[in-house]
């Protein structure tokens, strides 16, 4: 999500309880999954996936070559969403205990924590030689520190208005 939301209104929308896509699954036309499976086609070979957290702020080519790669890395690795528990589920995840709801993994909640996470998983990205450290490295200095801590350190016009009075 660095590169699919790249900005500190990317996380604005993802609004636990709004079928907001803030849980990491894959459902069959879920709305509150990030990975939705459209069900209106009973075709295998026209099946296709939707990632549902992008945001209209992100660079095209760095979200659709991040999103690529991902999905390169995990065919290549054979890796089974399922076996980790990241679905399917196919009911609204806010319908299910508490409990459960803390089971699943969630999206980043700001830019800041987006940012964290791409330091961390970084290597299928970096492997195959379509992104490197320098290019990864600058994107997360920028993002942090000229836009979400001159956002974070800045009142809000909206926190002038409900505070100005005080």
């Amino acid at each position: 999500m660095g590169f699919t939301n790249p900005s500190t209104n990317s996380y604005k929308r993802l609004i636990p309880g709004f079928e907001a896509p803030t849980k990491i699954f894959f459902g069959l036309a879920n709305r509150s999954a990030c990975i939705r499976i459209p069900k209106y086609d009973d075709n295998d070979q026209l099946k296709r996936i939707e990632f549902r957290p992008g945001d209209g702020t992100g660079n095209l080519y760095l979200a659709i070559a991040a999103q690529l790669l991902a999905g390169l890395n995990g065919i290549k690795n054979k890796t089974n969403p399922t076996e980790k528990g990241f679905g399917p589920i196919d009911r609204n995840v806010l319908n299910l205990p508490l409990e459960e709801q803390n089971k699943i993994k969630s999206v980043p909640a700001n830019l800041k924590e987006a940012m964290t996470e791409l330091d961390k998983d970084r290597t299928f990205l970096t492997s195959s030689g379509a992104f490197t450290d320098d290019l990864i490295n600058g994107w997360i200095e920028y993002k942090l520190q000229k836009e979400y801590y001159r956002l974070f350190e800045r009142p809000h016009p909206y926190e002038l208005e409900m505070y100005f009075d005080l």
